[in-house]
């Protein structure tokens, strides 16, 4: 992936890693979109960094997702990188009553939302770049995070076929594998013991340069490069079971 001169959307780019890689991208000399369900977030995201372009657009729906994809055709048709970073997480159980439909609006989130996003923006003549963010939880899943966990499994799984599918068509497909970030992920607070989300993004850039299409960072490095013996172990003692 060439890392400037491009015009590039991030879904769920307000906050996070998705702003983090807004950031970097535009330091870069790119023209950036970002998009959330949330007004008052693009808004304090572009005080922060005027040059982005915001658009609000709640993912979940599918109808939405289609006007983003007309909007995005009619006033940026030259949009060449797409990042698919939007997605929740529910920390939950199975005793949980609305256990169903947490589950249902991740599975929305994470996994429709993304893959009808793709299809849209395959039509796209100039698209040649696709990053999907999944997570070291692809590998090995969090159990109070079950249904995010499988989605990301999902998700990682999709990618490799596209890079598969899509290399014919001359489209660089990435995949961006964070580990636990100190975000806002999940709730606030949840994530607090985890690394910044700058020092992420500065090792994901480094491995962009090198031409990777599999961006790691610590946990989901080591996740990445793990045997099944090892995932065994990083399972029990990620979920209290050693």
């Amino acid at each position: 992936m060439k890392l400037s001169n491009n015009k590039i959307l991030i879904t769920g780019g307000a906050s996070g890693i998705g702003f983090g890689l807004a950031q970097r991208f535009v330091q870069e000399g790119n023209t950036v979109i970002i998009c959330g369900r949330r007004e008052s977030a693009l808004k304090e995201a572009a005080s922060k960094l005027p040059s982005v372009i915001t658009k609000v657009c709640d993912l979940a729906i599918a109808q939405e997702r289609e006007d983003l994809y007309k909007w995005i055709e009619k006033e940026h048709n030259d949009l060449n990188v797409l990042v698919n970073n939007a997605g929740i997480q529910n920390w939950m159980s199975f005793e949980d009553e609305d256990f169903y439909e947490k589950a249902k609006t991740e599975i929305i989130t994470n996994v429709e939302a993304p893959v009808h996003l793709i299809k849209l923006f395959l039509e796209l003549p100039g698209l040649n770049t696709i990053l999907n963010v999944t997570s070291g939880l692809s590998f090995v899943p969090l159990t109070k995070v079950p249904v995010y966990s499988a989605t990301k499994a999902f998700f990682h799984s999709f990618t490799l076929s596209m890079q598969h599918l899509l290399k014919p068509k001359g489209i660089e497909v990435i995949e961006v594998v964070p580990p636990a970030l100190n975000t806002d992920l999940g709730g606030k607070g949840i994530h607090d013991f985890a690394p910044p989300v700058e020092g992420f993004i500065d090792a994901i850039f480094a491995q962009l340069k090198e031409g990777k299409t599999q961006l790691t960072y610590g946990f989901s490095e080591a996740m990445v490069n793990a045997g099944p013996a090892d995932l065994q172990m990083a399972f029990a003692r990620m979920n209290g079971t050693e």
